[in-house]
């Protein structure tokens, strides 16, 4: 078969805010790079990011890079990585300058410093008073970054393949990753990119729940494909739930509100927070907040007719706040609600919205997988950042603004890495002859426009539609793998997305989406999707504890002595294995696990 092959130093996969950062440090080096991306980039889902993102600048708390690491170690319910957390905070600050100098549009204080806001989970003084750590653009910080980062791409001259879907990495004979084989969805023509590194930057899972803050796109892409290429993912077992999610659809209500004065009641009226966290109360971490609506709602004393969800109170703090630092929120709620938070409450419940789990990496961004015993292995040339990738920073539960800090950081961190990395592999090598065979055979499945078997069998109990599935395994996943867990519903969710999975080769898609092919990416997506889902319920049903945000009702204790490890999940075998969590810091004392309190 003739296929277009093109040749970079670099491909990137994603043009979120960690694929752009990459990519830009890279263009600065005057490496060759690529990023391929799905949507137009200033579609990908890092422009949804609202509330802000961390760093110990103390504009207007004091604050200390270390107060923010225990945060984040407290955070992260102690399953985090404390070199990477250390790493992480400490690059923070510069970081915020950085992006201020390339022309992110930061919220000012009336002193021209950059405004910060109170998020959850953030302390001064190791657990002492609130800290406000969050550098926001009013609510829509994502927003402005991304913009920004792909401008600056742009200026750098960054080759750029939008709107082209990838789909499986390409190895040579030795098992190294030499670029990866992508899809033109407009005109379904493949094309091969070989490089002499790859970044996978693809975003998070979030369209696993049916219920999600996350965009259509959100589909695990790139952990599939690491999956595939026989790379485990790790602490799958962890997805955050948001606490305030529009009740029954799903879009996201900032963590910022809280932040600015907000806070949630119950039917009664009452301020229940201060019940589960006294001292933080609505600035909890999200795990806490989330489980806390649960629970109120399960006792009786949600909000509506069907009490199925609380209220988030914003009206207190006046139309002159809401408009400046709240705009996209007042918007939301006003276009699909028809409520004005200025004069109304907004109707919240818990939502599924970030993966916190990943492809393992060390906090240069490389792969790295486990060899021995508590040994480890790079993957030469294989790097992956932000959502997709698990360093580990966020551990069982990630807090609020550390999100695109994370990518940043990283993605940066990656590029930096990779520049080293081609200082010393100048040649591409020889991709292996049948690597691109299992892609090929994935796509030609979904070859004929319609992919319609004749009508009898369509109709038949052994024939399924895409959508279909897809709804199936979302519903699944929301009702066996939710906020609260147990032992007898995670094991029929995992049965439940096996027969899915066998379904799925029964799959059809029909002719009303066929327009650019979105039927046949939407059909690619869902392979994605039911693996990642899998690899989230069997490794949540194998941990028996309650951490962060997996909260199990038969296990509710944490348990340090056996359970302080990280999951790695493999594909092939359905195989789970665990290697140490790195409580050791880079340079300074770390933070042993102690009871987490708010």
């Amino acid at each position: 078969m003739n296929i277009i092959t093109r040749k970079f130093d670099t491909l990137v996969i994603g043009a979120g805010g960690a694929g752009l950062r990459a990519a830009l440090q890279l263009s600065h080096a005057d490496a060759k790079v690529a990023v391929v991306s799905k949507v137009f980039p200033t579609r990908s889902h890092t422009v949804a990011a609202q509330g802000g993102m961390n760093a110990a600048l103390g504009n207007v708390t004091p604050d200390n890079w270390h107060w923010h690491m225990y945060d984040t170690v407290k955070g992260s319910d102690y399953l985090g990585d404390q070199d990477a957390i250390e790493y992480m905070c400490r690059a923070a600050p510069d970081t915020i300058i950085e992006l201020e100098h390339f022309g992110v549009p930061f919220s000012r204080l009336e002193n021209g410093r950059i405004y910060q806001r109170p998020f959850g989970g953030q302390s001064q003084n190791f657990g002492g008073d609130q800290a406000a750590r969050t550098c926001a653009a009013a609510d829509r910080t994502g927003h402005a970054m991304l913009h920004t980062l792909y401008q600056q791409n742009i200026r750098a001259k960054t080759h750029f393949f939008d709107e082209f879907f990838a789909v499986d990495l390409l190895k040579n004979k030795a098992g190294d990753v030499l670029g990866a084989i992508a899809y033109d969805i407009e005109t379904s023509e493949k094309i091969i990119i070989e490089a002499k590194t790859t970044l996978i930057a693809t975003g998070g899972a979030g369209q696993l729940f049916r219920t999600n803050t996350n965009a259509s796109i959100n589909t695990g892409d790139g952990m599939a494909m690491a999956l595939r290429a026989g790379i485990p993912l790790q602490d799958m077992e962890f997805f955050q739930f948001h606490p305030t999610g529009v009740a029954g659809k799903g879009m996201l209500i900032t963590e910022g509100v809280r932040g600015e004065g907000g806070y949630l009641i119950n039917c009664d009226g009452e301020r229940f927070m201060e019940r589960y966290a006294p001292h933080a109360k609505d600035l909890a971490s999200r795990d806490v907040v989330s489980r806390a609506i649960a629970i109120e709602i399960r006792e009786g004393r949600g909000c509506g007719s069907n009490k199925d969800h609380v209220l988030l109170k914003l009206d207190h703090l006046g139309s002159d706040v809401i408009k400046k630092r709240l705009p996209g929120i007042r918007d939301t709620s006003l276009t699909f609600l028809g409520i004005d938070p200025i004069e109304e409450p907004i109707p919240v419940f818990p939502t599924a919205h970030y993966t916190m789990g990943g492809i393992p990496t060390n906090r240069n961004g490389e792969v790295v997988v486990p060899m021995g015993i508590g040994g480890e292995e790079v993957i030469p040339g294989l790097y992956a950042a932000g959502e997709c990738a698990c360093a580990s920073v966020h551990g069982a539960n990630r807090l609020g603004g550390n999100s695109l800090l994370d990518i940043v950081v990283f993605g940066r961190a990656a590029g930096n890495h990779i520049i080293d990395f081609l200082k010393s592999h100048h040649y591409h090598q020889i991709l292996a002859d049948d690597c691109i065979d299992e892609a090929l055979a994935r796509l030609e499945r979904w070859e004929n426009p319609l992919h319609k078997q004749d009508e009898e069998s369509n109709n038949s109990s052994e024939s399924y539609s895409v959508p279909q599935l897809k709804e199936e395994l979302q519903q699944v996943m929301e009702e066996k793998c939710g906020v609260f867990r147990t032992e007898k519903v995670l094991a029929e969710g995992v049965e439940k997305v096996k027969q899915i999975k066998d379904k799925f080769e029964h799959a059809y898609i029909t002719d009303h989406s066929v327009i650019f092919n979105t039927a046949r990416v939407e059909a690619l997506e869902l392979e994605n999707l039911i693996e990642i889902g899998l690899a989230t319920v069997i490794s949540a049903l194998a941990r028996k504890e309650s951490r962060g945000a997996h909260s199990r009702v038969d296990y509710e204790i944490r348990d340090d002595e056996s359970w302080m490890k990280h999951s790695l999940y493999y594909m092939n075998d359905h195989r789970l294995n665990y290697k140490p969590v790195h409580t050791k810091a880079l340079s300074v004392d770390t933070f042993p696990p102690k009871e987490r309190v708010y």
